[in-house]
């Protein structure tokens, strides 16, 4: 067991290097096509974020375990909110821009909604289910493309990177990602038979904690440096690219079983989107006692997830 749990972090490790590598080559390389600067942010840099869960996803479906790519989707999203946003107000009081609250926080709604009648109706994701998600998608990145025009972006950071080290971060990258994906897949499937629980359970505590780190590590920091302006939209931007780009991409490739038990995750999922709106919409910030509660619901979440 030791030894499947060290795999686990090794692939953990590999997939937010692998991430690392591949943004920095792609954009890079998209600054070599003089592609501008807030095409890449909206693109390469933002999906870069959803990397890890987007490779684990297709490894998932690659090895039929659809139950760790939902469960990491919808588990994801709700540590990103109770979790990650509950920790962090603690630390610092948590802005939130209007832009966010009126728009992007019921978008999350919607999208979780959807999810959820999709596989209620359906019992997976379809092909075509999967191409809605991405048509939502494309939405929503030229929703982005259309705030950003009338606001400051910020600048790209520019590396100066020669075409061989283009290729060599984008080629290593990829691999990486692949490598710390099927490490992350089968450790986990080793770890749900070794505990006796489903896959469904691991995807959504562990493997959704551990592709999550990276947000919860920048909040942190964030809030430390009394800079998180962009914090609570930075999470709810991520939950928007779990579900259109992760299932998205991965149903357009294979159909990805929906079980009934995900349906109590997605009303979660909801809650937790209903609470940010609740504890936020008064005075546009969330302020500690708002963190304590999404703590309290999360354990609540935790201890009931495992008896579905």
């Amino acid at each position: 067991m030791i030894l499947t749990i060290l795999l686990l972090i090794a692939g953990f490790i590999l997939l937010m290097r692998g991430a690392d590598y591949f943004v920095d080559g792609s954009v890079a390389l998209a600054q070599k096509l003089r592609i501008p600067a807030i095409v890449i942010g909206l693109t390469v840099v933002a999906m870069g974020t959803s990397a890890p869960e987007a490779a684990i996803g297709i490894m998932s479906a690659i090895k039929d375990s659809d139950a760790i790519v939902v469960g990491n989707v919808i588990g994801s999203n709700i540590v990103n909110i109770l979790l990650i946003l509950g920790i962090t107000v603690l630390i610092s009081n948590l802005p939130i821009k209007k832009n966010t609250m009126l728009y992007e926080i019921p978008f999350v709604g919607f999208i979780t909604l959807l999810l959820c009648g999709m596989g209620l109706m359906f019992g997976n994701i379809s092909r075509l289910s999967a191409f809605v998600l991405l048509g939502l998608f494309v939405l929503f990145l030229g929703y982005l493309y259309i705030v950003s025009k009338y606001k400051k972006t910020p600048e790209i950071e520019t590396k100066q990177i020669s075409p061989l080290k283009i290729a060599l971060y984008l080629i290593g990258g990829l691999t990486l990602l692949i490598i710390g994906s099927d490490l992350t897949v089968d450790s986990a499937i080793k770890l749900a038979r070794i505990f006796g629980v489903s896959e469904r359970i691991i995807g959504i505590t562990i493997v959704a904690f551990g592709t999550s780190v990276p947000e919860l590590v920048t909040c942190i920091v964030s809030a430390i440096k009394k800079q998180t302006d962009i914090a609570v939209g930075n999470i709810i931007g991520s939950n928007i690219f779990n579900i259109l780009f992760v299932l998205g991409i991965t149903g357009a490739i294979s159909p990805i079983l929906f079980k009934p038990e995900f349906l109590f995750d997605g009303a979660f999922a909801l809650l937790a989107v209903a609470m940010l709106m609740l504890f936020g919409y008064k005075d546009m910030i969330l302020k500690r006692w708002a963190g304590i509660c999404f703590l309290g619901i999360y354990a609540i979440y935790l201890a009931l997830a495992f008896t579905i």
